[in-house]
């Protein structure tokens, strides 16, 4: 029979764990969260049980390094001192290690009080926390509904939502049939009669372009952008808050599938029609393949389940993934990031959160001819060598310098010393 391990288990790791399994494979699925869903289906875990009653389930598991498809497991909690190691040696691997929010830097986004669209989710839809009682959304993309959403549903006073791009262009990369098709014009609606219930009022073409306060965000200042992001000047507006939530977009996770030696592609893996990998016997889905949402998500982990269980996928999952992608095009035309959003920073202000490296302090390392490309950059800037390994600032870092990210690491995920100099690692 044969073994498919699949890393992650939101939705395109378990579209590809019931796949696999139909197509009688054995199933071990690993994650780094105590329960399956990953933020789309954050709080409804039950709705999986059956599924992974059927599978070898691994919650609270770090995949740390690949070789190939040998995979470097430590199970137990991140912030546990009694994890052990243990190494897997599948048939197959199905990456499906998502992405993570994409934040544009802006003078005072470092402030106490301004979060991540996703974090602000995550609180309010796990720990039922609002961030705030006077709350700006902000960013580009369709998330930004859901997130204002799950606010007003815990209580927090939602201003508004600020989409980036204008109206034209929004409207222009839609289409609504596509929507209908995936079912995310009744969604859509859900969303708006939520805020129209609760008259938070939803704008295009403005954002928020700085954050003021001492302590913690006080102020936010928001302003008319043209298509390009550049700010249309005398239509900034102060508006008094005590929490940020941005978003704009998302990147993917793609350590582990640059671990494994596969091929990129605009910073995605690329696959196959079957989500094949440049690596022989590992597939990837979801968006690490490309930014589409939840349904693209499971339609890819589908085709790559049945795949990597040694099946050919049928013509109807090939084709249900092929209409998800064209909504994803859609989509991304929708809601792309403006060229001219760099016009907003100051030279102080800080793009490199960690290591706290200003915007002034990567144009002067650009300019100096002695220390040319990424690598002398990063050394002589410190920007992405802090905790967060350039997960957060990595984007921005690349567009402000003009390099592409470096997703290289051999150590994919946080390891103490300890962990990684004991001598012991059980294989499965």
């Amino acid at each position: 029979m044969t073994h498919v391990v699949i890393v992650g288990a939101g939705p395109a790791g378990l579209a590809a764990a019931e796949h696999a399994l139909a197509a009688g494979a054995e199933v071990t699925v690993l994650d780094q969260a105590d329960t399956p869903g990953g933020q789309y289906h954050r709080g409804a875990s039950h709705r999986f049980e059956t599924l992974l009653s059927r599978c070898t389930w691994w919650p609270e598991s770090t995949v740390w390094a690949l070789e190939g498809k040998r995979v470097h497991v430590l199970r137990g909690p991140a912030d546990g001192t009694n994890r052990h190691r243990v190494a897997l040696e599948p048939d197959a691997l199905v990456l499906a290690t998502g992405a993570h929010d994409r934040v544009l830097p802006f003078p005072g986004w470092q402030l106490p009080g301004v979060f991540t669209a996703g974090a602000a989710q995550a609180l309010a839809k796990g720990e039922r926390v609002a961030v705030g009682r006077r709350v700006l959304v902000a960013g580009a993309g369709p998330f930004l509904l859901p997130v204002a959403e799950s606010l007003v549903d815990v209580g927090a006073g939602v201003l508004a939502v600020l989409e980036a791009n204008p109206a034209r262009t929004v409207l222009g990369g839609w289409s609504w049939r596509a929507a209908a098709h995936l079912g995310k014009a009744a969604e859509l609606a859900r969303y708006a009669g939520t805020l129209a219930r609760h008259r938070v009022p939803y704008r295009t073409g403005r954002t928020v372009i700085e954050a003021r306060g001492d302590d913690r965000v006080r102020e936010a200042v928001t302003a008319r952008l043209r298509a390009d992001w550049s700010v249309v000047p005398g239509t900034e507006r102060t508006h008094e808050v005590d929490a940020l939530c941005v978003g704009h977009g998302f990147v993917p996770q793609p350590e582990l599938a640059v671990a494994a030696g596969c091929v990129l592609d605009g910073g995605f893996v690329r696959v196959g029609d079957d989500q094949r990998t440049s690596v022989e016997g590992v597939f990837a889905a979801g968006e690490l393949t490309g930014i589409g949402g939840s349904a693209a998500a499971a339609a890819e982990g589908a085709v790559a389940g049945w795949a990597a269980a040694g099946r050919t996928p049928r013509r109807g999952l090939l084709k249900e993934r092929d209409h998800t992608r064209a909504f994803a095009r859609r989509l991304a035309a929708a809601h792309p990031i403006g060229a001219a959003w760099p016009g907003w920073l100051r030279d102080d202000t800080v793009v490199c959160r960690c290591e706290e490296t200003t915007h002034g302090d990567l144009k002067t390392a650009v300019a100096d001819p002695a220390a040319p490309g990424p690598h002398a950059l990063k050394l002589g800037t410190r920007a992405g060598l802090g905790p967060c390994q350039g997960r957060m600032c990595g984007a921005a870092v690349a567009d402000l310098c003009g390099a592409a990210e470096r997703h290289h690491r051999p150590i994919a995920q946080p390891i103490r010393l300890g962990e990684l100099a004991d001598p012991k690692e059980t294989p499965a």
